[in-house]
């Protein structure tokens, strides 16, 4: 089972590697026993696990199967070690992270450094877009994600919240006016944002019940941190996660936040991974470094009662 797991483990590195030679060179052993390694495991399975040029190597249809049980199979091999103390847990690997790129930007990767000075065995594969990834066919270990999730395989813990406000430049307000009531708003440029799930709605939560408005105007834009350029631009009023304003914009008095007595509804965001019996170390780090992180931010924590 141990000579195995060993040929698992060589193929596992060889798909993150991408190269024989790379694997070679962390294991300290030579390019052609890692190939022996790769040969060995698909004559034992016997189909073939990559196709193999000059130039590089590509997963088969059976490797790109066979990948994630193998690294299921690793992890779940390292946490029986763990659970009787000769890993003590210690959370190692690749960690596959996905999250949305303005997210990304703002709030992931500058606590990247921290994360990797507490957990110094763990690397980083951090993939971000705006676009919902399928986690298990992209192979992510975890995403980070604003809003409910409604795919009943995955799991999701609440590690922060999203809270949004509604924006204008002062000179926009001199020039248009300020809006006392969300229903104001079809009077003003509004800076749409396409990819808002309401569409052209904005949603508010008032003393009467939800309240949901029409909003139109001349710019419409596919990430809300082309939402916070536009309106410090003055093209228009904005509706923009809170998260965002990391230039203290409102407090240096670039942007006013207007309809204060009107909250828009948060949302949460979510620690998401693959349903899976156990959860790596590696995840499981990640998520309480991120909740822990994220509690210490007022633009991100979620509130006490």
């Amino acid at each position: 089972m141990s000579d195995t797991l060993a040929l698992f483990g060589s193929f596992v590195r060889t798909v993150e590697a991408g190269s024989f030679t790379a694997v070679a060179r962390d294991l300290n052993v030579s390019q052609p026993t890692v190939s022996r390694q790769i040969a060995a495991l698909e004559d034992h399975l016997g189909c073939l696990l990559f196709q193999r040029t000059t130039r590089a190597l590509t997963l088969t249809d059976d490797g790109r199967t066979f990948y994630e049980h193998a690294k299921r199979t690793l992890e779940s091999a390292g946490e029986a070690e763990s659970a009787v103390g000769r890993r003590k847990g210690k959370p190692t690997g690749v960690l596959r992270l996905a999250c949305s790129g303005v997210f990304g930007r703002l709030h992931i990767i500058p606590r990247l450094p921290r994360f990797r000075a507490r957990f110094p065995d763990i690397s980083i594969a951090l993939s971000m877009g705006d676009a919902f990834v399928d986690l298990v066919a992209e192979g992510i270990d975890l995403a980070i994600r604003i809003g409910e999730t409604k795919d009943s395989t995955l799991v999701a813990r609440r590690i922060g919240i999203t809270r949004r406000a509604v924006v204008a430049t002062p000179e926009y307000l001199k020039q248009h006016g300020t809006p006392e009531h969300p229903r104001d708003l079809a009077q003003h440029e509004c800076v749409v944002y396409d990819r808002l799930l309401t569409g052209a709605h904005w949603s508010f939560v008032t003393p009467e019940g939800p309240l949901s408005v029409p909003v139109s105007g001349p710019i419409h834009v596919n990430n809300t941190e082309a939402v916070r350029a536009s309106v410090l631009e003055g093209l228009g009023i904005g509706y923009v996660p809170i998260w965002h304003f990391v230039e203290q914009e409102i407090e240096s008095g670039r942007l006013a936040v207007v309809l204060r007595d009107f909250e828009p509804p948060a949302q949460p965001i979510l620690a998401v991974y693959p349903s899976r019996r156990h959860v790596a170390p590696k995840v499981r780090a990640a998520m309480d470094y991120f909740a822990d992180e994220f509690s210490l931010d007022p633009s991100l924590r979620v509130p006490t009662i």
